[in-house]
């Protein structure tokens, strides 16, 4: 009993993806040594939902692999463990993981399943550490017998199939709390005739020995408990007494033998859910790639309002072509195509504010990046981000987040010094990296700022002549100087490492930033620090702008750009000629 659940899949991937940024993100505000629950239980819910939308969609790698890390949550969660530094950083790497898995599978491809084999392992090592100590610590009479028996009663209402969730994934979790006891009613599946394939008719009662409270077995179910009739209660000894176990058997074996020989035919529970031969997981059907946004209901409204307008002004300018043309009507039909074209100018903004999105888009991915690369350069680091909510272009946005990351990776391990240079120096160990973006105009200002040692204008000076891209004659100011980093190939660092080195980059980051209509400059001031400042347009659709000509040619001037018209009285312009 299944359906067609492809149509499914793009929110599933779209709220996986979400459920892994909210992840990343939680993880990042983690203090390693400190309690925080509230930030372990978010991260633990996204985990939770992961997993379980991954078992109903059949995508059994990505399940299995959230569950390992999921033990892991909740036993921090429970108190049982203390959150350490590794622990992070594992929690971290099975984030990229997931991602990794997911859009394989987004895209149709087989997952590469190695990274997620690999750090399996490291889960086991971490969750066993735990495990051996507890083996070998002598067990109280109390600690031998604190399993409890839980009777379950899970009948699902009909249509559970068609929200996309399916009971035997359900069942393999509680297998995995303890040791099951399963019964299967078919008392409600109907003749063959009325039988419909997404509809469920059977129920189930369980008997679940288990060291896990009840709490656990209601996570098992939070998916479906609008959908299903769940009766959890504690029984006594082990699955209770034989009365319990097999409710009337007799009756039971007689309906399967008479309403389903031809129908049904029962199997043994399986451990997991059945996989292909080969273990695969489903691919998702083939759907068309889309690319979607999401988009304030502030500016939806505002949209609708918008056509609202444009519409009772097309119903009054019909209205006035009926009627008889004089003067009168003629002024109204002017009146009305200025309306006309203030709303279609109304509309026309408000269709380019949907574009627009929060470079917090961009600004998210920082605090894991400045994270991981501050480790490795075993610097400590600070970062600061301002002017999330300015907004962009979309299409603007993903160009430039590339550039960005570039110029942070420079200021991290050109810009920064280490914890022993600047306490040499007086300064605080903890450098900070600015992040700050603002409108000016009609462009957008992004600010890449940093307090390390700043730029060393005779080291580039003297690389520059070295390498032939200016000559030794060459008088330039400290800010000509500071621009010579953005030549190709140029660098200053003597040993090439996996961060920079290679004379490659910059000069990427000015052409790319270039082909935005944008530009890029430093500035920067030695032991105070540097500052990357890039200047972009705030869309590359549709722009206003003032004709002018100039003898045979005609240019046009962005409106934003231009601070004042006049118009001249041609008795003031006077000409002069020279020979």
């Amino acid at each position: 009993m299944s359906i067609d659940l492809s149509q499914f899949f793009e929110v599933f991937f779209e709220e996986s993806f979400e459920g892994l940024d909210t992840m990343e993100a939680e993880l990042l505000n983690l203090v390693p040594g400190e309690e925080d629950l509230e930030t372990i239980n978010t991260i633990f819910r996204a985990a939770h939902s992961i997993k379980g939308g991954s078992g109903t969609f059949g995508f059994s790698s990505v399940a299995d692999f959230t569950h390992v890390l999921e033990t892991l949550l909740d036993q921090i969660r429970q108190g049982e463990r203390e959150l350490s530094t590794e622990h992070v950083n594992l929690l971290l790497k099975a984030v990229d993981c997931l991602r990794a898995l997911l859009a394989a599978l987004q895209g149709e491809q087989e997952p590469d399943l190695t990274e997620a084999d690999l750090l399996k392992v490291q889960f086991e090592h971490v969750l066993g550490m735990k495990n051996e100590t507890q083996e070998n610590k002598p067990q109280s009479c109390e600690e031998q017998t604190s399993s409890n028996t839980y009777q379950i009663d899970f009948k699902p209402h009909h249509h559970l199939f068609k929200t996309g969730n399916e009971p035997l994934y359900m069942i393999s979790e509680l297998e995995e709390l303890g040791e099951l006891e399963t019964t299967v009613f078919y008392d409600e599946v109907p003749e063959i005739t009325d039988l419909s394939s997404d509809e469920c008719f059977l129920h189930w009662r369980f008997f679940l020995d288990t060291s896990h409270d009840e709490k656990a077995i209601k996570e098992v179910f939070e998916w479906v408990e609008d959908d299903a009739d769940i009766k959890i209660e504690l029984c006594g000894g082990l699955f209770g007494n034989d009365e319990q176990i097999q409710p009337n058997q007799g009756e039971i074996s007689k309906a399967v033998e008479l309403e389903t020989s031809d129908l049904i035919k029962v199997a043994e529970l399986p451990s997991k859910p059945k996989q292909p031969a080969a273990n695969k997981d489903k691919k998702p059907a083939s759907t068309p790639e889309s690319t979607s946004i999401r988009v304030g209901i502030d500016k939806v409204d505002s949209l609708i309002n918008m056509v609202g307008e444009l519409v009772i002004t097309q119903a009054m300018l019909n209205q006035l072509s009926e009627q008889e043309i004089t003067p009168a009507t003629i002024t109204l039909l002017q009146e009305g195509l200025a309306q006309l074209a203030h709303n279609t100018r109304d509309l026309q903004e408000n269709v380019m504010r949907i574009r627009m999105l929060p470079i917090n888009f961009v600004f998210s991915r920082f605090p894991r990046l400045v994270r991981d690369i501050a480790q490795k350069l075993n610097k400590q680091v600070e970062l600061k981000l301002i002017g999330e909510q300015t907004e962009l272009d979309k299409t603007v946005m993903e160009k430039i987040s590339d550039p960005m990351v570039h110029l942070v990776r420079n200021s991290l391990d050109h810009g920064l010094e280490t914890v022993e240079q600047r306490l040499a120096a007086g300064k605080d160990p903890v450098g900070t990296v600015t992040l700050n973006a603002f409108h000016q105009g009609g462009n957008i200002v992004i600010e890449i700022m940093d307090d390390g040692q700043g730029l060393n204008t005779k080291k580039i000076k003297e690389k520059a002549i070295a390498n032939e891209l200016i000559s030794v004659d060459n008088h330039l100011s400290d800010d000509e100087i500071n621009e010579l980093i953005f030549m190709p190939g140029f660098s200053t660092v003597d040993e090439v490492s996996d961060l920079s080195g290679r004379g490659v980059g910059m000069d990427v980051v000015k052409r790319n930033i270039q082909s935005l209509n944008g530009s890029v400059e430093v500035t920067s001031a030695p032991g105070v620090g540097s500052t990357f400042t890039i200047r972009l347009p705030l869309t590359l659709a549709i722009l206003d702008g003032q004709l002018v000509k100039v003898a045979q040619h005609t240019y046009i001037i962005p409106l934003i750009s231009i601070v004042e018209s006049l118009q001249i009285d041609i008795a003031k312009v006077s000409r002069s000629f020279s020979s």
